[in-house]
């Protein structure tokens, strides 16, 4: 049986790695794996390595998107740039950029993207960047869009930071259809943030779980993600057992009453 396979880039989140992302998806998202054939995720390593220094101390956890309270990998942790605070990138964002531009060269067309915590902020601005890459000229290739906009982004527990380039990227409302997740309980992306990057979405979708700051992996969640990768302009039901309403615009920041998975 031949099928057309979605290629989905993997962003993962601030003092994590690919391998690390790709074990949490592989490991709790596996029945997409075994279910879709026709779904291929992608998952590449930020290109700054995170030293003692740029790791939050306990008492700042919260702040920082993407550090979780895991063991420290045997792997270097990365991210895809550095931050004094949750909303201004300080430092790495040009080199992640120009790393990225290498990716989308060499490794063929991307369907969609799929980030987190800090990869999802990454995942909008890569999405706003191929809409309109004259934003960004360094991102041209001989003048000329190296990619095609996206089909869909997925941001999972996503902001949008505020910093002149960040910012400039994902203002005014891009466009590619973009799915935003987030977490009731989660305390480091709280609604009130992820409003910042849902509010400049123009064909955004919101859905919330009663869970904290990680992928939603209960079964309902496993097929809703596959079935929004294949068809993600379609009427695809809500992991919540809802009917889809619609645009972000059409929404409120928060439900008025909380929808559970």
């Amino acid at each position: 049986m031949s099928f057309v396979q979605k290629r989905v880039l993997c962003l993962h989140g601030y003092s994590q790695n690919a391998s690390m992302l790709s074990k949490k998806i592989y490991q709790q998202l596996a029945a997409v794996q075994l279910q879709c054939p026709d779904i291929e995720m992608i998952f590449f390593d930020a290109p700054h390595i995170l030293q003692p220094v740029d790791l939050p101390a306990p008492s700042q956890m919260g702040y920082f998107a993407g550090f979780d309270s895991e063991p420290p990998p045997k792997e270097p942790q990365r991210g895809w740039w550095k931050t004094q605070n949750v909303h201004v990138i300080t430092a790495g964002l040009e080199v992640t950029l120009a790393s990225l531009k290498d990716i989308l060269k060499k490794r063929g067309k991307f369907d969609g993207v799929l980030g987190f915590s800090q990869g999802a902020v990454l995942a909008a601005l890569l999405s706003g960047l191929l809409e309109k890459p004259q934003m960004y000229p360094s991102f041209l290739e001989d003048g000329k869009a190296l990619h095609p906009p996206f089909e869909f982004c997925i941001c999972v527990a996503g902001y949008k930071p505020l910093d002149p380039l960040g910012a400039s990227l994902v203002t005014p409302d891009f466009k590619t259809p973009t799915l935003h997740i987030l977490g009731h309980n989660d305390i480091v992306v709280t609604p009130e943030r992820a409003q910042s990057l849902i509010d400049v979405s123009f064909n955004g979708r919101v859905e919330y779980h009663d869970g904290g700051h990680f992928i939603p992996t209960k079964t309902a969640w496993r097929k809703f993600l596959a079935d929004y990768i294949r068809n993600p302009t379609g009427d695809v039901p809500s992991p919540n057992g809802a009917k889809h309403h619609g645009s972000a615009d059409s929404r409120p920041s928060t439900p008025s009453t909380p929808i559970l998975d």
